[in-house]
């Protein structure tokens, strides 16, 4: 390149604030593509702008002040036809003003409307320019900026890379002719150069064909990175775990109810990947209350009978004590013995669990995050399951994967009751099995949802207490635990107090995460033992927890919450014979995205329609943020309107990978440069 369009060195101020776009190298300055196009091909008088639209009109300086109180810069100019026109800056440098001198030629670009002083733009973009100078050619591209680095900036920039940059056509011309896409240096060129004949409407909607080739290829390289660490994995020594029968047949002829369809069709597909000499990757989903952890037991138990060790990891004390207690009522008859590892175990007892893992002679183990620290060893580990998996980050889960025995890899099973969109199942969940409980075991009462303005909070109380003084019990939920200027919120502690004055004679006790792990274990043991009719609650409850007499849940500032969240609490309640119901209490009034967000809790049960929701609401950017996966999420398609290009990027990951390698490691290098390494553990 020449000197003045050189890419900046490394460590200069431009290279750091390209940095802070992700961009490192003349192939992320390509794919950093337009946001939006403005039309700079055409000027439009004043008379005939329109209030509301953008317009490029130019015009001569009348004269420019700083006018005051209130500190702002005011330039008035005319054009051709003799109409005037006001710009207006409120921040402003000095050397604007000095640059706008009387009878100075302009085009102003930006939104025109009525102000103060007429018809006025306000901070628009300028050109200086001489009577006559040539129109653009064609639309003008508007990209992702930051602080320091303006458009014309990122643009000669752009030119200079579009010129010297070998724009290589990794796809061959038998699948771009199947797919009809344009080859990729049409594209890139049409993007960021469009000819002027480009379709305004079909560019920024990014319908316009070199779009549709960008998104196939975004949603490509996704695929392929995802396939070949799924492969890569398959690559790796695990311990194989036959299906003795010795555990699991006894657990299933005990088991005092019958599985459904569903968990028995789960099991058989664990159970055979648990046979197998490579490491298992299966995500098993399934709604709330349809039976994940009875399923996760028997994989456990096939690691058992085997000789093998088996944990199971769960993000909260209060979930992984709910699982250690189920276990232990299933296993205990049979003989196998379970360690409960967590921080809150007295020092004593948890140097007795970790002697026994470290020994071998105890197999199975479960436990919060604590699993995963230094002293604890687990010589014959051979499965790992983790709950709740998208609550664990890639370095928590890499560390119980590297608890495996030297040589191999544990098998992982990593469950969710946050069920994954099918899109979002085919695209960023693409390197790993999954299984779904799709089927709840009979007897699960359906919960009736209602929705609650706080003014109704007496009424809701008066019905709180009807149902207890009946023998039932109920959760009321609180986002905090201490009162927070900022959003106002009832919380925990609040509430406890309000109730416990309100309601004499009920008991009622308060769980919240700051409460050391014997308060919290002795308070769920109350509730669930019925000694407590009301547990007043932060989202430490949100999943697991099982209390059949709990029917009514009352979630305090609903709106306040995410569907998934409001979909984990609502199915603490529904698990006897009585008849359930959920109040969503809420503060109005509510911003678009709560109401959208209550609407769908208030008119769906299935966690399927409620999760696709989810998605369109909030993207897969948030839907999926807490894996911390550090694969980068896709930035152009979109898993709604470009769900046509999800099973065609499948079908030739799978093509290139097996026929074209060459063309897979052109296209990993564009668009990954090397990060393919973060992908999730």
């Amino acid at each position: 390149m020449s000197g003045a369009t050189q890419w900046p060195s490394k460590g200069s101020r431009q290279a750091s604030l390209l940095a802070r776009l992700d961009i490192q190298r003349p192939e992320d300055l390509l794919l950093h593509l337009p946001l939006r196009y403005e039309d700079e091909t055409r000027l439009t008088s004043i008379e005939q702008a329109q209030p509301g639209a953008n317009a490029q009109i130019e015009a001569e300086v009348l004269s420019c002040e700083i006018t005051r109180p209130r500190r702002q810069l005011l330039a008035r100019l005319r054009d051709e036809a003799g109409s005037e026109i006001v710009a207006r800056w409120i921040n402003f440098y000095p050397s604007l003003q000095k640059q706008l001198t009387s009878g100075r030629r302009v085009r102003l670009f930006g939104e025109v409307r009525g102000g103060f002083f007429g018809v006025e733009m306000v901070h628009p973009r300028l050109r200086w320019v001489d009577k006559g100078d040539p129109l653009p050619q064609s639309l003008t591209p508007v990209y992702p900026t930051t602080a320091g680095l303006g458009q014309p900036t990122l643009r000669r920039l752009l030119d200079a890379t579009l010129e010297t940059s070998p724009l290589d056509e990794p796809l061959p011309a038998a699948i771009r002719q199947r797919l009809e896409l344009p080859g990729f240096a049409e594209a890139i060129h049409t993007l960021h150069r469009p000819p002027s004949d480009a379709d305004e409407h079909l560019l920024t909607e990014r319908e316009h064909p070199a779009w549709q080739r960008i998104k196939f290829e975004e949603l490509l390289v996704q695929q392929l990175s995802l396939r070949r660490a799924y492969n890569a994995r398959r690559a790796h020594d695990a311990v194989r775990l036959p299906l003795c029968r010795t555990l699991t047949q006894p657990l299933r002829d005990r088991l005092p109810f019958a599985l459904t369809s569903a968990q028995r069709r789960v099991m058989d597909e664990i159970s055979a990947d648990l046979t197998a000499p490579h490491p298992m990757q299966r995500l098993l989903q399934g709604d709330v209350g349809s039976g994940k952890t009875i399923v996760a037991a028997f994989a456990m138990l096939q690691a058992a009978e085997n000789g093998w060790q088996a944990v199971l990891m769960a993000p909260t004390e209060i979930l992984a004590e709910q699982h250690y207690r189920k276990l232990a009522a299933w296993l205990d008859p049979l003989g196998v013995d379970i360690a409960w590892l967590s921080g809150g175990r007295k020092k004593r007892e948890r140097e007795t669990e970790l002697a026994r893992l470290q020994s071998g002679e105890c197999l199975l183990a479960v436990g919060t995050h604590a699993l995963i620290e230094t002293p604890v060893a687990l010589p014959r580990l051979a499965l790992a399951v983790i709950d709740e998996q998208h609550r664990f980050g890639v370095r928590q889960r890499l560390a119980l994967r590297n608890k495996g025995v030297a040589g191999a890899r544990p098998h992982m099973l990593m469950m969710s009751a946050t069920p994954i969109p099918r899109t979002l199942a085919m695209t960023h969940y693409a390197d790993l099995d999954i299984s779904t409980l799709d089927e709840l075991p009979p007897g699960r009462t359906p919960v009736h949802t209602r929705l609650a303005s706080t003014a109704r909070r007496a009424e809701i109380i008066a019905r709180l207490k009807a149902a207890c003084l009946e023998g039932q019990q109920a959760y009321w939920v609180c986002p905090l635990i201490e009162e927070s200027e900022a959003l106002q919120l009832k919380t925990a502690l609040e509430t406890w107090e309000t109730l416990k004055e309100t309601l004499p004679e009920l008991q009622i006790g308060l769980i919240h995460g700051r409460l050391k792990a014997e308060e919290k274990t002795a308070t769920m043991a109350a509730f669930v033992a019925g000694e407590l009719h009301v547990l007043v609650a932060t989202t430490v409850i949100e999943v697991g927890v099982d209390v059949p007499r709990a029917s009514l849940m009352v979630i305090e500032h609903a709106e306040r919450f995410g569907l998934a969240q409001l979909h984990q609490l609502r199915g603490r309640v529904g698990r006897g014979a009585t008849q359930s119901s959920c109040v969503l209490l809420y503060e109005p009034p509510l911003s678009g995205t709560a109401r959208a967000r209550l609407k769908v809790i208030f008119e769906h049960h299935d966690g399927f329609a409620i999760a696709r929701e989810d998605l369109r609401i909030r993207g897969p950017g948030e839907f999926i943020g807490a894996r911390q996966s550090g694969l980068p999420l896709l930035r152009y398609a979109d898993l709604e309107r470009d769900k046509a290009l999800i099973e065609p990027a499948r079908e030739v990951a799978e093509e290139l990978l097996a026929n074209h390698p060459e063309a897979v490691e052109k296209l990993l290098t564009r668009w990954l440069g090397g990060r393919e390494g973060l992908l999730r553990a």
